[in-house]
Order: structure tokens, then C-alpha cells, then sequence
């Protein structure tokens, strides 16, 4: 059986590309699979461990694009420019925290976000930056603050996950024993943890605001919002509203919805590829969003009289302000202007997102 050592690799980064240097002399036989997250090198040549085959996989920390990344095999190394999908500086170039003992610094090419330099011109780094070395090693090029980022985010969406899978499971044993009657007790029973989970939620508006996870805080905070008034609105502060069925159904589609969602998280954060986990979070909402969203207006509905009976949360004149607030027509102008183009906006954005990831998806099975 043939023996494989890994060559010493060296990488820099700009905003556009890697470049990576293996270090190899006459390399001959040399095969690579540039993949959107995975680069696979091997060859024979003279490295660290004199005349050898040598080989590596590196998973990378970001998608790449293959077609338009190429290599070179001169006599001494190998060189590789890989350029990145989405231009912007990685925190380092591995997914996972751990760095391979043969992966080095490319001091030579090495530039961050605080440095900009002329290529054309030569310059001593250390130098130019005295503490540039002791940060770079200090930092591990991100791995260390990447380590606490990540470690959070699992414990996250591992604890959310279990939230929303604990009340699927109450509810689904309460249901099993008891049946249809079982459902007038769903919010008595794991209303309160509905509520934890459900504030916990706004983390997920403060993560692409605080650059812990790509995109924008606007579709988080539509969709949690809406639930938030659902939960607190319509059914906390109505004692009727949380005896009705609908309140059981609109909990399993929630729970559903998301014991699929978190740990689809979990896998990428571990960057573990589970087809059917990505099928799943991408196709389920397809029917579950539309159940929801008619849940959530039955609910919203229903609730109309009761809060015209109460007058909770409305502001008759005469008053200090001199101002009016009349929450039922309020739950009616919701429900014709703002639950369907908030539904539209969702599906919307849930059906490009779908287009993309399987799109990407099915390329990575080829």
C-alpha cells in the first residue's frame, strides 16, 4: 500500500483570491479536484520527506469558483490561485478550526484588511509591521476568535433545537394518549417554553448584524416579529384564544418547521453535507409556511371580537395625549395589508434561497 505524506502548503489571500505554494520540486503525476469547498492535490516529487508521493485535502472555509480557479507546476513548487465566490477576507482558510500542521504562512504574499500593499513593489513585512508576525501567530489567522464564535452558535441552535423538539414531543405523546381533547391543555403545557424560544429568537436578528453569520437582519426580524405577536398578542393576552385547537396546530407547524431548520445550522457549522437534511429545510416550508401563516390568521381572526368585548391594548379619547388606538381595526388593517405582502415577502425570498442551495447542491453530488 502505497504511503502518502502532506507537502508544506503556504497561503496568502486578497479580497479576489488564495493563492496557495506546495512546496514540491519536480512534481510529476500530478492530479487535483478543484471543488467549490474542497481543493484535493496529489503528485510524486522531491518534498520535506525527500522522493515521495504526496497528497492533501483541504476543505475550505468558503465556496470558491472551480472554472475560473487554476494551478501551475513549475520545477521547485506548485502554484495555485483559487478565486473566491464572494470577494472578502476570510478569517482563515480551513472550515474547521483545527490547522494542519504542513499548513503555513505565505509571508511573502500575506495581506489583511489593515494592510495595503503595492504589488509591484518589495517590501519587508517585518519591517513594516513589527508586531505583524506575533499577531498573525497570536490571532492563528482567526482560528482562536473563530473557535468562540462557532462554539456559540452550536450551542444555539443545539439548544433551540431541543426546545422546539421537547414541545413537538409533549404534544405529541399528550395527543397519542389522549387525543383530539388533548389539544384545549397545548398552550398550558409548553406555553412557556414557546415563549423562551421564541425571544430567544432575536439573537438570530442580532448574528448578521454583529457578522457572526452572513446576510441581513430584515427577513429574521419579519418572521420572528410575526410569531412574537401571534404568541404574545393573540394568544399570551387572551385566556379563550389559548384553549383553541388552532393554537395546537400552529405550535406543530412551528415546532416542525424548526426542528428541520436547526439542524440544518448545525451541519454547516460543522460543515458536514447531509443531502436530505438540505432537501428538507429548502422543501418543507413549501406547504408548512402557508399552513402557518393560515393558522396565525385564523388566530388573529378569531381574536377580533374578543378584543372589542375587552378594549385591551385599545386607547379611547378623552385621554392626556388626545390620541385613539383601536387595536381591533388595527388586527384588521394587519391582516389585509400586512399578513399577505409579509407572506409573499417570505416565499419569495424562501424560494431563491431554495433555487440557490439546490441548485448548489446537485453540483457538489456530480
Amino acid at each position: 500500500m502505497t504511503e502518502y505524506f502532506s507537502p508544506f502548503v503556504f497561503w496568502a489571500q486578497t479580497p479576489e483570491h488564495i493563492s496557495l505554494k506546495i512546496d514540491l520540486h519536480n512534481a510529476r503525476n500530478v492530479k487535483v479536484e478543484i471543488e467549490e469547498k474542497r481543493l484535493i492535490f496529489l503528485a510524486h516529487g522531491r518534498g520535506a520527506r525527500g522522493p515521495n508521493d504526496y497528497s492533501f485535502i483541504l476543505d475550505l472555509h468558503s465556496a470558491i469558483n472551480p472554472e475560473e480557479s487554476h494551478y501551475k507546476v513549475i520545477e521547485r513548487q506548485i502554484d495555485f490561485i483559487l478565486v473566491k465566490e464572494v470577494e472578502g477576507w476570510w478569517p482563515r482558510l480551513t472550515s474547521q478550526p483545527q490547522k494542519p500542521s504542513w499548513l503555513k504562512i505565505d509571508f511573502d504574499k500575506w495581506k489583511t484588511e489593515d494592510i495595503d500593499d503595492n504589488d509591484d513593489e518589495k517590501r519587508d513585512i517585518q519591517q513594516d509591521y513589527p508586531d505583524m508576525y506575533d499577531k498573525l501567530h497570536k490571532e492563528e489567522f482567526g482560528y482562536r476568535k473563530e473557535d468562540y464564535k462557532k462554539v456559540y452558535l452550536i450551542f444555539y441552535n443545539l439548544s433551540q433545537f431541543i426546545g422546539y423538539f421537547y414541545i413537538l414531543s409533549v404534544m405529541g405523546i399528550k395527543y397519542s394518549r389522549d387525543g383530539p381533547d388533548s389539544m384545549k391543555d397545548t398552550y398550558q403545557i409548553v406555553g412557556g417554553i414557546m415563549r423562551f424560544v421564541q425571544i430567544l429568537q432575536y439573537l438570530e436578528v442580532m448574528h448578521p448584524i454583529f457578522g457572526y453569520v452572513k446576510g441581513n437582519a430584515f427577513i429574521p426580524f419579519l418572521q420572528i416579529s410575526g410569531r412574537t405577536f401571534v404568541l404574545f398578542c393573540m394568544i399570551e393576552a387572551e385566556e379563550r384564544m389559548q384553549t383553541k385547537p388552532v393554537v395546537f396546530y400552529v405550535f406543530v407547524v412551528w415546532s416542525v418547521i424548526e426542528i428541520v431548520r436547526y439542524p440544518y445550522y448545525l451541519s454547516q457549522l460543522l460543515n458536514v453535507e447531509i443531502t436530505i437534511l438540505t432537501w428538507m429545510r429548502y422543501t418543507m416550508w413549501i406547504p408548512l409556511y402557508p399552513l402557518g401563516f393560515l393558522c396565525e390568521s385564523i388566530i388573529i381572526l378569531r381574536n377580533i371580537p374578543y378584543f372589542e368585548e375587552t378594549l385591551k391594548f385599545t386607547v379611547s379619547l378623552p385621554n392626556a395625549w388626545n390620541f385613539a388606538f383601536h387595536f381591533p381595526t388595527v388586527l384588521r388593517v394587519y391582516l389585509l395589508v400586512l399578513c399577505l405582502p409579509g407572506m409573499y415577502t417570505m416565499m419569495k425570498h424562501m424560494r431563491n434561497t431554495r433555487l440557490k442551495k439546490l441548485s448548489s447542491t446537485k453540483r457538489k453530488v456530480k
